[in-house]
């Protein structure tokens, strides 16, 4: 079955991430730009990694008291895109962000090398930190602190988020600068709408 036959928008992001991830691994593949309101009322863009996609959405993890998480809890209307420019390929979502379960962000915690663990500790972003040279002495404290620890425990203002998406469109650049672009758009019934257009670049 061809991308332009799928129907499902999950099954046509799982066939072009793993393409990317084969054949263009200078494209990073799980890097994605997240696009929040903030409590001014204007979009905010940042770099997360994509750690994990379901038939559910995708899911990201940060502090929960960074901007972004602030961000979600005053509006959890997010986009996601990816820009896979080696492949001549992009993927813009719409969908709502939720945190998944503290079980689940406690199981990715516990993966994560013991470095990534203790920044987590040391960088909590509700407070301004005044320097680098203030954030190494957070670190060091916590270093001394789980010293004696074989497992660091989960800080509680961190875990992952889920973007259920309601709206993906997928992009790819063609000959004689011409893109296709296939949308797919959450119905009340649970199934996908799909529209498929050219256009010129």
């Amino acid at each position: 079955m061809s991308l332009a036959e799928e129907h499902n928008p999950i099954q046509h992001f799982q066939k072009w991430f793993f393409e990317v991830e084969k054949s263009y691994p200078e494209d990073e593949v799980n890097i994605m730009l997240l696009s929040t309101i903030g409590t001014d009322g204007f979009p905010k863009s940042r770099i997360v990694l994509l750690k994990r996609f379901t038939w559910e959405g995708f899911t990201f993890f940060t502090n929960y008291n960074s901007e972004k998480g602030i961000a979600i809890t005053n509006n959890n209307k997010v986009s996601l895109s990816f820009n896979w420019s080696k492949a001549k390929k992009r993927v813009h979502i719409s969908g709502y962000a939720e945190k998944i379960s503290k079980n689940l962000s406690e199981g990715y915690f516990d993966s994560r090398p013991r470095g990534s663990k203790l920044s987590a500790w040391a960088s909590n972003q509700s407070k301004v930190v005044t320097s680098r040279k203030k954030l190494e002495e957070q670190l060091l404290f916590y270093q001394e602190k789980f010293s004696n620890k074989i497992i660091i425990p989960k800080p509680q203002y961190w875990g992952g988020y889920i973007v259920k998406p309601i709206e993906i469109e997928f992009i790819e650049a063609q000959n004689h600068n011409r893109n296709q672009s296939i949308t797919y758009k959450l119905l009340s019934n649970y199934e996908w709408s799909k529209d498929i257009r050219h256009f010129a670049v």
